[in-house]
């Protein structure tokens, strides 16, 4: 058990939508991630606006509207995971925008009983401090609940990547 670092913030636009995929690779889709904003513009744009102002009530619905998207063969078989809003990331991982904790459902067998819940954790003031506007946050939101939910079914930063979700 142990956690995995995530998705890495790629600029809006370059992922390509969850609903042009065909279920299977929707399937290879969810799961968990790590992430962090390492454009190299990204310093700049937040120089250059204000951080975006959502609350945190109206954060965790859009973290609920992600969820809500992810297809429905995927939600039944999520097995033994909080889901957890906190305003900011480690000290040491300013920019991580989500974290999964735990043993992926790849990894369990007879052992695993009695155990407390994986996490996953989505990190909303660093997410907002890398979106300019409502709807590049919305989709960060979707992108990195998608990527930490992959990790929960086993799927690596590598493959995420290469899935265009990481």
């Amino acid at each position: 058990m142990g956690a995995r670092r995530s998705r890495e913030h790629v600029p809006l636009g370059t992922h390509e939508s969850i609903r042009e995929r065909s279920l299977t690779d929707r399937a290879r889709v969810a799961g968990s991630h790590d992430t962090r904003a390492k454009d190299a513009g990204l310093e700049a744009s937040r120089q250059n606006h204000r951080m975006l102002q959502i609350d945190e009530a109206d954060f965790e619905v859009l973290v609920g509207e992600a969820l809500d998207g992810i297809p429905p063969e995927l939600t039944r078989v999520i097995d033994n995971v909080v889901i957890l809003v906190e305003d900011e990331s480690p000290a040491d991982e300013p920019e991580l925008l989500g974290l999964y904790e735990g043993t992926p459902l790849t990894e369990r067998d007879g052992w695993y009983s009695g155990v407390l819940p994986d996490r996953i954790t989505i990190y909303r003031l660093p997410t907002l401090r890398m979106c300019a506007t409502y709807e590049e946050a919305v989709h960060e939101v979707r992108v990195t609940v998608v990527h930490e939910i992959a990790h929960h079914f086993g799927i690596d930063d590598e493959r995420l990547h290469a899935l265009g979700w990481g």
